[in-house]
């Protein structure tokens, strides 16, 4: 398990992987724990996977404080770390500091800020701060909206480029990780290469320091379609519809309960 960031920093420097999973509620984080994943993400994305929303915007503060908790209190050995969702953190440093205070207050470890340069400010105010900070590059699903839809970054030499500049930019201001999202996988493994800091992939390739995948992509619990980027590792939602029909079945025909 590597549950500090310096068990982290010398993971890079042994060139050992790392496994990160999403994790929302206690039952999903001690699991995951006891399967022995490094980390728990405890994503906005709770509001698209959770909520089914068609993106991560409505997600607020007070519902990554309560998730963040009772992730938190579930577990002891893998890293936590906390999104700032989208609206609590843009408008100025300070804001970020608030928000990131109640986070680590709610059991996070580390927070995930997602953004390039226009994020430095805030990453090295923080970092002054004692706040740990993850930074966010490539793919932002905050800024779906802004780039038109969840499309794969840095695919131009122009684009790689900024995101290598934005990733230096980052870890000078303090940034203690960099999870880089939908970028070429050449591209996620030379910045992995330059930089001092442990790097997290999710549709980067397999040249970055650790992975990450959400928990109902891996489980088969996704509705529709995955992201391309995504593995199943087993087919959770027949196993439990066939398991709740079963239920059904045995309780109108009276053999449940016994």
């Amino acid at each position: 398990m590597s549950r500090t960031l310096s068990a982290w920093d010398k993971a890079k420097r042994e060139g050992r992987k790392l496994a990160m999973i999403t994790a929302y509620d206690s039952t999903a984080a001690r699991l995951a724990e006891a399967a022995g994943v490094d980390a728990l993400l405890v994503g906005d994305s709770l509001g698209m996977v959770v909520g089914g929303e068609a993106d991560t915007l409505r997600v607020s503060l007070d519902q990554m404080e309560y998730h963040t908790a009772i992730v938190a209190k579930a577990v002891s050995k893998p890293l936590v770390m906390a999104d700032l969702p989208f609206g609590s953190f843009e408008e100025s440093p300070a804001q970020a500091f608030a928000a990131c205070a109640r986070l680590l207050k709610a059991g996070a470890q580390i927070v995930k800020v997602e953004g390039g340069a226009t994020m430095v400010e805030t990453v090295a105010f923080l970092s002054r701060r004692a706040v740990p900070v993850c930074a966010h590059i490539g793919l932002t699903p905050q800024h779906v909206r802004q780039i038109g839809g969840f499309k794969r970054q840095g695919k131009t030499p122009e684009a790689a480029a900024q995101l290598l500049e934005d990733a230096r930019a980052l870890v000078d201001a303090g940034a203690r990780l960099l999870l880089m999202e939908a970028i070429p996988s050449e591209l996620a493994a030379e910045i992995t290469t330059k930089l001092p800091i442990p790097t997290i992939g999710i549709g980067a390739g397999p040249g970055t320091d650790a992975q990450v995948l959400v928990l109902h992509d891996v489980l088969g619990l996704t509705p529709g379609h995955a992201p391309s980027f995504a593995k199943k590792y087993m087919d959770g939602a027949s196993l439990i519809t066939v398991a709740l029909a079963d239920f059904v079945a045995e309780v109108r025909d009276g053999t449940f309960p016994t």
